[in-house]
């Protein structure tokens, strides 16, 4: 087969988006912002940032979904307002980190969690590779089984979620959800022993930016969705519509969490939750012992379910970089089931070999800074798509143009200026590993101008 079968609708593409924004972030990153921000007022204030800018981003990313509605995403946008030359970046970014150890991630921590209901099976690395085979293999039988699993249990795990959140908010506590506000907007360092330590003004605003690469993490791969536009129903709309809904459903879910959260535990015990784990810690306070095991359930079905939605997606921008002659050639075909095959091994092999390393987590704390870095050049895109194609249809525009695009830009400026300043080590492993992609995209460009060369010659 050539070509992708359209057999998504909003319901899916919108599970798509919330699917592979859940991971285990929520459950976790937390406990690491407050202790680098200190207060309740700004451990939800550095929740609603990031969910602002990650639904400002979704709504104008909407515009770009209906100008080019194919596979590719973001790849395809970078490439059409700029570059092919950028595009590949992103791509080759995409490929080495983003997205592989990305996946590695959200195996490794279903392995984690599953241990808690199945001790014997320890934190197997082994069940992690096992995991990304087993969803791969599904994803390779056609994009209906992808979705089918995809759509099940994002809509599961939004329920189980919701309900956490309930059954916490039933269970507050007066007295901690008082003390917690005691302070609140009191911006300092907190440690998991409970020292306090005063930030200078400027310096304040670097705890927020490193608080923040926690949160953006949580909030990314919303714009996976993306990937897959051809094998969206109508995308010029539903992948807009898609976007929207998916970020405000999993904003809202996020900043619920965390009130939950400190309703039910001080400042304190999210900071030291051990291993970082705010929801198992808060569940054993509203469930009792059982409480992990409900917990560690939750968070074997959210990142079963966002492991499929990353696999499912990422393998459609090395389809398109193969099509534009910049990826491995047998990435560019589809199988029998209308769907990248080659590619989507190709994306197990190496999100296994990152699962291996054990090097993923570091990687992907290092590498917010270039993904924010992609998402404001592709929205500011948007401005030079406008020049160069004025007149090309747009189904949908960007939400707020051009006010909220310009503040997603001075808002992502800030968040990267930060990171460099005070944050030096969440910012220069991203660039290299992004910057090493230039000359490999050269190499590639004379491989494949050298075959076209050969082509001829060899039909003489």
């Amino acid at each position: 087969m050539s070509e992708f079968k359209p057999s998504l609708g909003l319901l899916d593409a919108t599970m798509i988006v919330a699917g592979n924004m859940i991971g285990s972030g929520i459950f976790i990153v937390s406990a690491d912002i407050t202790r680098n921000v200190g207060s309740i007022g700004w451990l939800l204030l550095v929740w609603l940032i990031t969910g602002f800018m990650t639904l400002t981003a979704a709504l104008s990313y909407g515009e770009l979904g209906g100008l080019f509605p194919k596979a590719g995403g973001q790849y395809v946008y970078l490439k059409e307002a700029y570059n092919p030359l950028l595009g590949f970046l992103y791509g080759w970014s995409f490929f080495t980190v983003i997205q592989t150890a990305t996946i590695a991630a959200v195996g490794v921590a279903f392995a984690k969690f599953t241990a808690y209901l199945f001790p014997g099976l320890g934190e197997s690395k082994t069940l992690a590779i096992a995991v990304i085979v087993l969803l791969t293999f599904i994803n390779t039988r056609g994009v209906r089984s992808g979705k089918l699993l995809q759509t099940t249990i994002t809509i599961t795990k939004l329920l189980s979620l919701f309900g956490l959140i309930a059954f916490g908010l039933a269970a507050a506590n007066g007295a901690i959800w008082k003390a917690n506000w005691t302070g609140a907007w009191h911006l300092h360092g907190l440690s998991a022993t409970g020292q306090v330590t005063g930030y200078l003004p400027i310096a304040a605003l670097g705890a927020v930016a490193a608080a923040m690469v926690g949160s953006i993490f949580s909030s990314d791969s919303w714009h996976n969705v993306t990937f897959i536009a051809g094998e969206i129903k109508n995308p010029k709309r539903n992948i807009a519509l898609a976007l929207g809904l998916g970020t405000a459903i999993v904003t809202l879910v996020y900043l619920s969490a965390n009130v939950m959260y400190t309703a039910v535990l001080p400042l304190q015990g999210i900071a030291s939750a051990e291993k970082d784990r705010v929801a198992v810690t808060a569940a054993q306070v509203i469930f009792g012992p059982g409480g992990t095991m409900i917990i560690a359930l939750l968070i074997m079905v959210s990142t079963f379910g966002c492991n499929n939605g990353l696999i499912l997606a990422g393998a459609r921008v090395y389809y398109t970089m193969a099509k534009d002659g910049l990826f491995f050639r047998r990435t560019g075909e589809l199988n029998r089931h209308s769907v990248p095959e080659f590619a989507l091994w190709l994306q197990c092999i190496f999100a296994s070999a990152w699962c291996l390393s054990g090097k993923y987590g570091d990687l992907l704390d290092m590498i917010s800074f270039v993904v924010v870095g992609f998402y404001m050049l592709t929205i500011a895109g948007i401005f030079i798509l406008r020049r160069k194609r004025p007149d090309a249809e747009r189904p949908v525009r960007a939400v707020g143009y051009p006010v909220l695009p310009v503040l997603y830009i001075l808002m992502g400026l800030t968040f990267c200026g930060l990171l460099i300043v005070y944050k030096p080590r969440f910012t220069w492993p991203g660039l290299i590993i992004t910057l090493l992609g230039i000359p490999v995209y050269y190499f590639v460009r004379r491989q494949a101008k050298g075959a076209e060369g050969v082509a001829p010659a060899a039909a003489n």
